[in-house]
């Protein structure tokens, strides 16, 4: 009997066996005739697969949907088949789990980082997803051997960046340390046949210890009246290949080849093993870890600690309950192996947290590759663990801050954030938090929300898709006209105009890629930072470059190349023009400077350029004034200084609004005190629109200084 149906046999009855049987049946005939890249019958993969989940213990659903998972991808049966048959549930596990291999993308990497969107998404809906994603790779990376070696080590590449630390992230030990080995077989072969050589011969030498720390373990347990399970365990190759990398070391180097597991009965009788284990021997500083007080991400449980035996040599030792064990060995799946009651789905729920916050900072990124970049950046952050002031654990990445700290405890406590205690002391917001420390949050009801400075600041993707999401939904207004400058002074900068390229049919073009619903989205989302003004401006010049290859194009200079009638007193017929240098308005003093070949620069008679000149060719600068009216628009350069970034582009664009004017440059950055410092190019009418637009930017008490630039 083929194993597949064994175990259904043996795991299942009554109309869930029946129901796994037809599925099997199902699938099995869908396939036939296929074969795998080895020869074998494609059918063997579904097969493995669904085994892989039976080992875990997975629902019948689960197991059905891993029989089906590749039927819809690979051969002629369609969803409405599978749910006619099956029924909405199953279709939903195999629709979550099916590859986007119809829809055509410019790159594999990006049909890549779209499927594992896609993934991700139905996951966040029904975990058991991604559960039967990973046995899929897992059966795939088993048999990676029959691929080329180019497919080899892209697979064994993405299989160690994305699906190992998910695997890790939902506690699914068994299938994370089998994945990491797999990968480094192919990613470091040498590396892995060394390891796989050396290991079982050190382990061969070391039995004889290991056995003595056992039964010395053992006997600590029936002094102690403790009835519990004492075995050791070889750590996986790629755990030690890890540690000899990080910490630059040989395998002789590398003594804990073999943790010592304690299984007991209650949280009281690890606690009391732990201390008569230190007792026995010394434990080694910095290498005490309680992970049943303050649980990793993923929920694992565990004291360990590393001691010192008499012989000299250090091992670790992991005591935990059979609970704690089974969460540990099979993580997520545990709520289905073991049949968790209803009192425990709570701890269930908490498990699937950080997924749904996903799901939360998904819909904020536009682009697929870039949720991909920010999924691997939460994966792979290193855990730091902080608390509340009432002893609540937080659990956030490597060098996350306070404002990754408020965020993490609510989207509003984020956005009203203005201060924040550590370990009772006041600290500025950049502050790096440490392990252990204890966060209270500072907020008020008048905070105008996030500054745009957070993000530079902030470590968790969490984090910072919540304080784009608040620019998002309450600066649109703001980011609309942002959004639209930008673009309009970038297009410039490329020599080419926002209302050339930015056409119905370009724009539906680049909605294809994004999702924008309207021009005034496009516009916020380019604002707010969701989408790069680059990524706009690439899909449409290209689209115009298709279509209107031969239509002039306007190629930038200055926006008032036209002079508008200025006087230059003893010259006449000659071709005038303004500096780009000081930006002359009318009402201010000017001269001309008489080029060679190119007419007359009009410059301001304060410009700092004009020292230069009138040192070398003081004869070539003739007085000139403005004519009586002059009915051209004019642009004038201001720089605005404030200590937040976000709130000098918010009081800019605000103020030019109101004044009817319009902001055709602008550049941020920030000085050596970080302070924010913004340049702008303001097209306007003459200087009594200068002179009002610095006195309204000035009235603003967050802004720190605002002046007309004599230079750009």
């Amino acid at each position: 009997m083929n194993t597949a149906i064994q175990r259904i046999y043996d795991n299942y009855a009554g109309e869930e066996r029946a129901m796994l049987l037809r599925a099997y049946k199902f699938a099995e005939q869908a396939h036939s005739g296929q074969k795998r890249a080895s020869g074998e019958a494609y059918f063997i993969h579904p097969c493995a697969v669904a085994e892989i989940l039976m080992e875990l213990g997975l629902d019948s659903a689960t197991i059905a949907a891993a029989f089906l998972h590749d039927v819809i991808e690979d051969t002629p049966v369609t969803e409405e088949d599978i749910r006619s048959q099956f029924g909405e549930e199953i279709l939903e596990l195999v629709a979550g789990v099916t590859k986007l291999d119809k829809i055509e993308f410019k790159s594999q990497e990006e049909a890549e980082a779209e499927n594992f969107r896609k993934i991700f998404v139905a996951m966040a809906k029904d975990i058991r997803v991604i559960i039967i994603k990973l046995a899929d790779r897992l059966h795939n990376m088993r048999s990676l051997n029959f691929l080329s070696q180019e497919r080899q080590i892209r697979m064994a590449q993405e299989t160690l960046d994305i699906y190992t630390p998910l695997a890790g992230r939902l506690g699914i030990s068994q299938i994370k340390c089998e994945l990491e080995d797999l990968c480094l077989k192919y990613l470091e072969p040498e590396a892995y046949e060394f390891l796989v050589a050396s290991i079982h011969q050190k382990l061969y030498e070391r039995h004889n210890f290991v056995d003595y720390v056992v039964k010395e373990i053992k006997n600590i347990l029936d002094e102690s009246k403790i009835e519990g399970e004492v075995f050791g365990r070889p750590k996986h190759f790629y755990s030690i290949y890890k540690k000899m990398k990080t910490q630059n070391k040989s395998l002789d180097q590398i003594y804990d080849l073999t943790a010592v597991r304690v299984i007991v009965g209650t949280v009281d009788e690890c606690y009391e093993v732990f201390g008569k284990i230190h007792k026995r021997w010394k434990p080694i500083p910095g290498r005490i870890k309680d992970y049943i007080a303050t649980p990793k991400a993923n929920m694992y449980q565990s004291l360990h600690t590393t001691v010192a035996t008499e012989f000299g040599q250090p091992f670790e030792i992991q005591i935990r309950t059979a609970e704690m064990h089974r969460t540990a060995e099979f993580g997520i799946a545990a709520h289905w192996k073991y049949k968790e009651k209803k009192s425990e789905d709570s701890a269930f729920t908490e498990r699937l947290s950080w997924i749904r916050e996903v799901l939360d900072w998904e819909g904020g990124l536009k682009d697929s590759k870039d949720f991909l970049n920010s999924l691997k950046t939460e994966l792979y952050s290193n855990e730091l663990l902080v608390f509340t002031p009432k002893g609540k654990v937080i659990s956030l990445p490597k060098d996350a801050t306070p404002i990754d700290f408020a965020y993490a405890i609510h989207s509003e406590i984020g956005n009203r954030c203005t201060g924040a205690r550590v370990n009772s002391k006041m600290v500025p917001l950049n502050t790096t938090l440490q392990t252990g420390d204890v966060v209270e949050i500072v907020t008020s009801s008048a905070s105008k929300g996030p500054s745009w400075d957070w993000l530079k600041i902030v470590k968790s993707s969490s984090a910072r898709a919540k304080i784009k999401q608040f620019f998002k939904r309450e600066m649109k207004e703001e980011n609309v006209k942002l959004g639209r400058t930008m673009l309009e002074s970038e297009a410039k900068r490329r020599g080419y105009t926002l209302s050339a390229i930015l056409t119905e049919e370009s724009f539906a073009k680049l909605s294809e890629k994004f999702s924008f619903f309207s021009q005034d989205e496009m516009f916020a989302s380019v604002g707010y930072g969701a989408i790069t003004v680059n990524q706009v401006l690439v899909k449409l010049i290209d689209f115009y470059k298709k279509t209107v290859p031969k239509e002039p194009v306007y190629r930038g200079g200055d926006a008032h190349a036209d002079s508008g009638g200025v006087i230059v007193k003893g010259m006449a017929g000659l071709l005038t023009r303004f500096a780009g240098c000081c930006n002359p308005v009318p009402g201010d003093a000017i001269v001309g400077f008489v080029t060679r070949g190119r007419g007359v620069v009009i410059h301001r008679a304060d410009c700092p350029n004009l020292h230069s000149l009138e040192a070398e060719e003081g004869s070539r600068i003739l007085p000139a004034e403005w004519p009586e009216t002059s009915g051209v628009r004019f642009v004038a350069s201001i720089v605005i200084k404030a200590k937040d970034q976000g709130v000098a582009l918010s009081v800019l664009t605000s103020v030019v609004s109101d004044m009817r004017l319009m902001i055709t440059g602008v550049n941020s950055r920030f000085d050596k005190n970080k302070d924010a410092v913004i340049e702008a190019n303001i097209r306007l009418n003459g200087k009594q629109d200068i002179d009002l637009l610095i006195k309204k930017i000035r009235e603003d008490e967050r802004i720190d200084e605002v002046f007309r630039t004599a230079t750009k």
